[in-house]
């Protein structure tokens, strides 16, 4: 009998209970934004924009004052804006630029639409607040009444970024999973795999060696990482050793965390892999911040509104957003209590490591509004419009979800090309899979299946977009040309959509050139 999990069990499940989540969801935030600009007021930033009076309104007057004068006072900042005003003096060593004291830790991020790092701050506070809300995470799973109770006495693989970061003299910098694994809990230590000493490799190939040769001797309960670099280190392990399927080397395998983008297009290939059903658990985890995570079975994830990030949406249509997704210089904002469910919306955080009213790049949508629950549809630039078609990558996630459960294929990787056709436009799809598959017929099945899903994409199939085209590739394509950017490793993602004539240069470069060889 698993007595020290039952135990563990026992306590999660009453710990749960004493972090019910309150109901008014307007006052948590007020309560942590006045966190937020208490924090703040002393810095350059906050002298600036006026914190003092803002948090003044916010603990004195019961109306919304406060969030008209936050929105009067202070302005919305993408990455660029945020990093050539405030960051870079941050960056270069200097105290209390937009966080009090000096920042030691910054996230390298190029995100699925940037070529260039982005260098996001990571202060203490945001490592507290990370870890506070992966412990709330782990609370949560007594909701899941059917996990065994040995399963809280089993290893927990997190495969991330190397926690070997990059010593720059006054600061280190790496990827977030790297910063945080780094800075683990001692009590967490005896169940965390794959261990320090490989956690510290920076090779990915490397690191995925070590995890296969040292996978025999661990016993794995739970995983947590990017569902494409997740399934190509169980597709190692099972080749190592010979293996049916995942379980006959993690029998106690039980749960999935995964997050970074959508697992839906993973999901049919993902499940060949293993020998019996597990459990799936959505997070979403930026580099700035622990935004929301799946806190019981059958829901959408919530957003984390009382843990150092107030939240803001802005309504993702062509008043806010031009054709290229480039936020306006004063969107519409609205607070968690004034939002809609159905409604798409652009992310702005304000956080405990400096960030204030800035756009994180991704779009969500409320499945209840009341709990905060929400999914992400995508990336605020990472769709596509050309002549009024409004396709979404959750759009495009589920028609590749759809067609991989059709043609019974495992897809492991696509984007699409928006083009100009003479004086119409069309969609190129690179579909990677390793699968025989008809592409005429895969290519009409995804474009039905849109007919189906999204009202504005046949209006336009019978007019503007009249060019419909597909290439199905190997999908080591995909990762190889990623590794030839240099972006290998868990917190690199392929984008969904290519709108950059210098990405869609490279990307038809690489394939043209690959297949000459």
């Amino acid at each position: 009998m698993a007595i020290v999990g039952n135990i563990l069990k026992k306590g999660i499940g009453l710990s749960s209970l004493m972090k019910r989540p309150k109901k008014n969801l307007a006052k948590v935030q007020r309560k942590t934004l006045v966190k937020l600009l208490n924090k703040g007021r002393f810095t350059q930033f906050g002298e600036k924009y006026h914190f003092e009076e803002i948090m003044d309104d916010a603990l004195f007057s019961d109306d919304k004052t406060f969030y008209k004068k936050y929105k009067k006072f202070v302005p919305v900042y993408d990455y660029n804006k945020m990093f050539d005003e405030w960051w870079h003096k941050t960056l270069a060593g200097e105290k209390n630029v937009s966080w009090v004291g000096k920042v030691k830790y910054f996230a390298l991020s190029s995100g699925t639409s940037e070529s260039a790092s982005k260098h996001i701050p990571i202060t203490k506070e945001m490592v507290k607040a990370i870890h506070r809300t992966s412990i709330r995470q782990i609370l949560s799973l007594s909701t899941y009444k059917y996990l065994p109770s040995k399963l809280y006495e089993k290893g927990y693989l997190m495969l991330g970024g190397s926690t070997k970061l990059q010593d720059k003299g006054d600061h280190f910098e790496g990827d977030l999973s790297g910063i945080t694994a780094g800075k683990i809990p001692f009590w967490f230590e005896r169940f965390y795999k794959p261990g320090k000493k490989i956690a510290e490799t920076s090779d990915w190939t490397e690191k995925i060696d070590k995890i296969t040769k040292n996978a025999k001797d661990w016993d794995i309960g739970f995983i947590v990482g990017v569902p494409a670099w997740i399934q190509i280190l169980m597709e190692n392990i099972i080749k190592e050793y010979k293996l049916n399927n995942i379980h006959e080397i993690w029998p106690n395998l039980e749960v999935y965390c995964h997050g970074g983008v959508s697992f839906e297009p993973y999901k049919q290939g993902f499940e060949k892999l293993l020998g019996r059903p597990i459990t799936y658990i959505e997070t979403y985890l930026a580099s700035e911040g622990f935004l929301a995570y799946q806190t019981h079975p059958n829901s959408d994830m919530q957003l984390v509104l009382n843990n150092g990030i107030f939240f803001e949406f802005i309504p993702f249509n062509e008043k806010n957003f031009d054709v290229d997704g480039v936020m306006v210089e004063n969107p519409e904002t609205l607070m968690i209590d004034e939002v809609e469910e159905g409604k798409e919306y652009a992310l702005l955080i304000s956080t405990v490591s400096g960030a204030w009213r800035y756009l994180i790049g991704d779009t969500i949508k409320f499945t209840n509004a009341k709990k905060a629950e929400i999914i992400i549809t995508g990336r605020t630039k990472h769709f596509l419009s050309l002549c009024g078609e409004h396709l979404s990558v959750d759009n495009m996630n589920k028609a590749i979800e759809c067609a991989s459960k059709n043609f019974k294929i495992d897809i492991r990787e696509f984007t699409v090309v928006g083009q100009k056709v003479g004086n119409t436009f069309g969609h190129h799809w690179y579909v990677g899979t390793d699968d025989a598959v008809d592409e005429q017929a895969l290519l009409q099945y995804i474009d039905e299946t849109l007919c189906k899903i999204n009202d504005d994409y046949p209006v336009e199939r019978g007019h503007a977009l009249k060019s419909i085209e597909i290439t199905v590739l190997p999908s080591e394509a995909f990762y190889a040309f990623m590794a030839s950017k240099g972006k290998t490793g868990g917190q690199h993602k392929f984008p969904r959509v290519l709108k950059k004539a210098v990405q869609i240069e490279e990307w038809e470069s690489y394939l043209k050139k690959t297949a000459s060889k």
